[in-house]
């Protein structure tokens, strides 16, 4: 494509000289390439390559229409959309969609898994200074790549700015030992986009001109107290001026060949001045040859014809074809333009350890894995070495860098390629280059995409007009564009975050065979004791950079939105955590990989069953096998809690730290410096809602197999001990409670023998009761008859336990329901009233994990001479505890707060309106518990939805990111949010949570809910509205307990 023909395509062929052109409002997804006319002719090559054999949607007399128009007339009334119908045909297996994806790790390097050390110093063991010369054990990271599903061939993104001491092939962040608050990455990337089956994906980096301030940022951090923010790369020079580049880069496969994606990449100068940019894709193969003895055969990439590579791979069959691109163009269309091409410098090396460069040592091969960095910046060159035996080809500069030496392979040949575009004089103010290359098993002759720029661009627009198509309807209801387009990235992200991970533990514990045997104390510092572990799987990240490693609580959580968009994907998650080679055989779930053995709270019944629901309702699939082969795992796993958990026998659990890393004065996962035992509100709340769904999961599978009919009411007299033991006796004439009625609060609670005191720290922990709620419907009590008369007979002969600790069961709420729960009516209303109290939990922005009363009233008791204090802390954490780069003292986390509303909406299903509370504490205005559910929700949407002012509560309130029209319709999803302004703390891409408030938003608008209030507008009481019939029912609609 001529230079001439690009400028025209991006800037829409506007002869205005101004350079200064900034985007419309809302546009922040869109890059401005349009999709050639439709009208464009096609070649008999095209057409052949565009076709089908099977059905008239893919004649060659409809390949002029888009693929979407032809599968729509195909299809007819069964059409839904292209992606869906992607879905269905690869959970038929008809076509592989999912092969390739985003399946690359953000990082590699500083992993449990790369960790060979004596300490188990992981941070230390493999830094990010040795990331670009150490060949990867257990996997692979790159700048916005992708993988084949068994992580065999990787492709990814390297860029230079020609003052950078190294390429920029990853992303880069302080270490747990560098940062104030842990590891944090210091890099600007956003997931804008992503289709279930990857058939689309955009991605977005920005990347200084400047040289990037590696040494200012580790430096600033490690010199900060946790008492003060961390130091951001916003807050150095990197992105003065606008100096920067904006680095979009987008996947789009074929409409009918999942392993052929196009790949486009575009970059624009944001900067004053005229700049150079290099941009080098990358193929490579994971280093799997150097660990053994024998060798496992080396694959291949050789250079078969200009900018064409052949991959010589057993598991995959494909090609790369990197385009010529056209020289850099600015805005200004009446300037001439050089009409010569850029064309690729085609380097290789091999994927193998600089030992050299690390060690002194002597490399496998003479080139390197750092070979790129090394043809390419000449002061990234390595000194001479006196008796090297490695060749050295050429002379020395004054400084003894060699200046002559080869360090790619002149026979263009290897197992890593990059192919080097190299863009000079990039125009300022939106000056673009475009870099275009194709994974596919075809040849030029059977798909003219990879030599024809009209038709590769056809191909990429046209996927991202069917992601448009899946988006907007998954998005229905009065939503502004503004939420749609934060959804929409909630959504990508959580797309985005799947991984490749590979543990095989027997493997790791022992070492390689080629290699030095790793110390023999290595064996004894973490997960010894999960020799079974066999893991080489797609995996739902929590954040590929922070947390490149599964979570077993964090994919319970992810698996909620992907079930609204992949529901086959999400279920198969769920599924692995439980099977043999994870779940250890006598029932525990591994929690992550720097301890498998800790403990997480057990939610994975609440998600299969919630994932269960959705596809049911979204979908119209009731997938009983799924539900059952979970279930009978599950029993495993509540057998394990009840034998390890509960030591006393009294239903008491003291669980450890459940995820709530710094939430109590002592660390939890510790003994006591008091001595005795910690009798935990939580965990026993967190039991006692695992109960209630494994009861909700019999009654669902006894529709099917009456057996499950007697599981079921083992699981509701279980629950019915377990809420007896928050009175709980350790002996008979002594009775302890965790429940303070003077407080009107839970408090986990130390005993010794037969005495116990109380912690009243009003934290979570006494939240969490209110998570064990069910409501049991009239027609399901009434289907199950044995069910029926066990519970019926417990009431009446159990009475001492059956009326205590909980909500009275003799008792029917609307509609004649039945209600399970941890909380009766007087309670309820007690924890409410703390919860919805701004000056304690009520944030303008969704419950604190801390009440706001300890700001000025810190609990503490001394021990031994040492103080142990409990203070509101809303933003990072001030505490070491746990790594200390997270917090729960005070600031809010959207888990949680989903699992608070959800269990409001179960309450009001059983009391409806019989029931209001004063929301906001103190306001004087009452609205019932859907109401205070949707007014929770809608505070947590303001955390991301823009203000009145057109600010993001999330960006604390930074005028670049909420008024630059390059930054401001992107969003990050944070780990967790300050508890008094909102703003986004801990890892930057944590996607789960956030993508699940969304979901619930625009389902709740579709249903006839109250619409989203714009934030910080005049408060308006409930009293003052007159809700519309929709809005009374809309709850028993769209309650967890109806999907």
């Amino acid at each position: 494509m001529s230079a001439k023909k690009l400028q025209t395509k991006i800037f829409g062929g506007s002869s205005s000289s101004s350079s200064n052109l900034k985007p419309t409002p809302d546009t922040g997804l869109t890059i401005n390439i349009p999709k050639p006319p439709e009208t464009t002719p096609l070649t008999q090559s095209q057409t052949k390559s565009t076709q089908r054999t099977n059905g008239d949607a893919h004649s060659p007399a409809a390949a002029v229409q888009s693929y979407q128009n032809r599968l729509a007339a195909e299809l007819k009334s069964e059409y839904e959309s292209v992606e869906r119908y992607r879905l269905l045909q690869d959970e038929r297996k008809e076509r592989h969609w999912k092969k390739w994806g985003p399946y690359l790790s953000e990082r590699q390097w500083a992993t449990v898994r790369e960790d060979y050390s004596a300490n188990g110093d992981a941070w230390s063991h493999f830094p990010h200074s040795q990331a670009r010369s150490r060949a990867f054990r257990w996997g692979e990271d790159g700048l916005a790549g992708i993988s084949d599903n068994r992580l065999s061939v990787c492709f990814s993104l390297a860029l230079w700015n020609g003052v950078d001491p190294i390429l920029k092939e990853r992303l880069f962040g302080v270490t747990g030992h560098e940062g104030n608050h842990g590891e944090d990455v210091k890099e600007l990337y956003y997931y804008l986009d992503s289709t279930p089956t990857h058939s689309y994906m955009k991605y977005l980096y920005k990347y200084p001109q400047r040289p990037y301030p590696y040494e200012q940022l580790v430096r600033e951090n490690a010199n900060r107290s946790r008492d003060v923010n961390e130091y951001e790369i916003l807050d150095t020079d990197a992105f003065e001026d606008d100096r920067y580049w904006d680095v979009f880069v987008e996947y789009a496969k074929d409409e009918d060949t999942p392993n052929a994606i196009s790949i486009r990449i575009t970059a624009y100068n944001r900067g004053p001045d005229f700049a150079t940019l290099h941009i080098i894709p990358q193929l490579l193969f994971p280093n799997t040859w150097s660990w053994s003895h024998p060798r496992l055969e080396k694959p291949g990439l050789q250079l078969v014809a200009p900018g064409a590579v052949a991959v010589k791979h057993p598991n995959i069959r494909t090609n790369l074809y990197c385009l010529p691109s056209p020289p850099p163009v600015g805005p200004d269309t009446s300037e001439d333009i050089e009409e010569d091409n850029v064309y690729p410098d085609m380097l290789f090396t091999e994927n193998e350890t600089n030992y050299e460069r690390l060690y002194g040592g002597q490399n496998e091969s003479a080139y390197a894995k750092d070979a790129f960095h090394d043809h390419i910046i000449p002061s990234h060159h390595p000194a001479t070495k006196v008796g090297c035996e490695q060749p050295t080809r050429g002379l020395e500069n004054g400084n003894g860098a060699q200046t002559g030496r080869t360090f790619v392979n002149p026979l263009n040949k290897g197992t890593k390629v990059g192919a080097h575009y190299t863009f000079r004089d990039v125009p300022p103010n939106g000056g673009c280059v475009v870099v275009r290359c194709k994974l596919t098993p075809a040849k030029p002759d059977e798909d003219a995409g990879i030599t024809d720029e009209e038709l590769f661009d056809t191909t990429v627009e046209e996927r991202r007009e069917e992601a448009d198509e899946f988006y907007r309807n998954l998005a229905v209801g009065p939503l502004t564009d503004d939420i749609r387009s934060v959804m929409r990235q909630a959504l990508a992200g959580m797309l985005w975050s799947k991984q490749y991970y590979k543990f095989i533990q027997t493997e790791w514990l022992a070492g390689d065979s080629a290699q030095p045997p790793p110390p023999p104390g290595r064996k004894y510092i973490r997960n010894r004791e999960w020799k079974h572990l066999h893991i080489e799987d797609v995996l739902s990240m929590p954040d590929k950079w922070e947390y490149p490693f599964f979570a077993a609580w964090d994919t319970a959580f992810h698996c909620i939105p992907l079930a609204m968009v992949d529901p086959a994907f999400a279920k198969k998650q769920l599924d692995l955590l439980t099977r043999e080679w994870y779940m250890k055989p006598d029932g525990q779930i591994p929690a992550y990989e720097w301890n498998f053995s800790d403990v997480n709270p057990p939610v994975h019944a609440w998600a299969v069953f919630r994932v269960f629901k959705i596809e049911r309702k979204l979908h119209g699939k009731e997938d009983i096998k799924f539900l059952e082969r979970v279930f009978q795992k599950l029993l495993l796993n509540f057998t394990w809690w009840v034998n390890r958990k509960d030591q006393g026998g009294h239903n008491v659990f003291e669980g450890g730290f459940l995820g709530l890393d710094n939430i109590g004065a002592f660390n939890r996962s510790e003994p006591l410096p008091t001595g005795g035992v910690l009798r935990q509100a939580d965990g026993t709340a967190w039991m006692a809602f695992f109960c209630l769904n494994m009861l909700s999961m019999a009654l669902e599978l006894a529709k099917h197999n009456s057996v499950y009919e007697d599981i079921a009411s083992k699981f509701f007299e279980h629950f019915i001990f377990i809420a007896d033991a928050m009175t709980y006796k350790p002996d008979p004439d002594n009775e302890l409670s965790l429940w303070n009625e003077e407080e009107g609060f839970y408090f986990d609670a130390i005993q010794w023998g037969n005495y116990a005191q109380q912690l009243p720290v009003r934290s979570l922990v006494g939240l969490i009761p209110l998570y064990a709620t069910l409501v049991l419907e009239p027609s399901t009590i009434n289907r199950f008859p044995g069910f029926k008369k066990r519970m019926e007979w417990f009431i009446e002969n159990r009475p001492e336990m059956a009326n205590r600790n909980m909500a009275n069961m003799k008792g029917r709420g609307k509609g004649d329901r039945r209600l399970l729960a941890l909380c009766d009516k007087d309670r309820l209303v007690k924890i409410l009233e703390r919860m919805l109290d701004e000056e304690e939990f009520f944030s303008d922005y969704g419950i604190r994990s801390l009440s706001l009363y300890h700001k000025d009233n810190p609990y503490s008791m001394t021990v031994h001479g040492q103080k142990y204090e409990v203070a509101y802390w809303p933003g990072d954490s001030k505490s070491g505890m746990f790594g200390g780069n997270s917090n729960w003292r005070g600031p809010i986390w959207l888990a949680t707060n989903f699992l608070l509303i959800e269990s409001l909406q179960r309450f009001s299903q059983y009391y409806g309106n019989d029931l209001e509370v004063e929301c906001p504490t103190n306001s004087g205005d009452f609205m019932p518990l859907n109401k205070v559910a949707e007014e929770i929700q809608h505070r947590i949407i303001h955390i991301f939805a823009r203000d009145i002012d057109g600010r993001r509560a999330t960006n604390g309130g930074s005028t670049k990111l909420d008024r630059d029209p390059y930054f401001r319709d992107y969003v990050w999803f944070y780990e967790f949010f300050h508890g008094n302004d909102g703003r986004g703390l801990g890892a930057s891409h944590q996607t789960g949570c956030h993508a699940r408030h969304y979901f619930d938003e625009q389902l709740t608008m579709s249903e006839g809910g109250d619409p989203l209030a714009t934030p910080y507008t005049p408060y308006t009481p409930y009293s003052a509205i007159s809700p519309s019939p929709s809005m009374l029912h809309t709850l028993e609609d769209i309650s967890p307990d109806a999907l």
